[in-house]
């Protein structure tokens, strides 16, 4: 079974940074497509990030220029790194694998307070 497990979500203030990390098992290789969704409290998911098996990116438009996304193929591990954050970004993020996707993680919460 495919597992992913996120972390690095917590508390942080407005204009600070954090990062996420999302660990993949069972199998599964970060080396194929991978992505980061994102739900407010009260809201749909989001798509905010992607990153393809050929390493072309995907941001959605709130986050451009202020999120990145990457991989460590050795630790098997997706990341976000997330800066100049705002309250908008207050949100559950789940870690994707696969174009469907097809696999999704338990989430980590970001809460950031202005």
């Amino acid at each position: 079974q495919v597992q992913l497990v996120e972390s690095g979500g917590g508390l942080v203030q407005a204009g600070g940074s954090l990062r996420l990390s999302c660990a993949a098992s069972g199998g599964f290789s970060v080396v194929n497509a991978m992505g980061w969704y994102r739900q407010p409290p009260g809201k749909g998911r989001e798509l905010v990030a992607a990153l393809s098996s050929g390493a072309s990116t995907y941001y959605a438009d709130s986050v451009k220029g202020r999120f990145t996304i990457s991989r460590d193929n050795a630790k098997n591990t997706l990341y976000l790194q997330m800066n100049s954050l705002k309250a908008d970004d207050t949100a559950m993020y789940y870690c994707v694998a696969g174009r469907g996707p097809d696999f999704w993680g338990q989430g980590t919460q970001v809460t950031v307070s202005s």
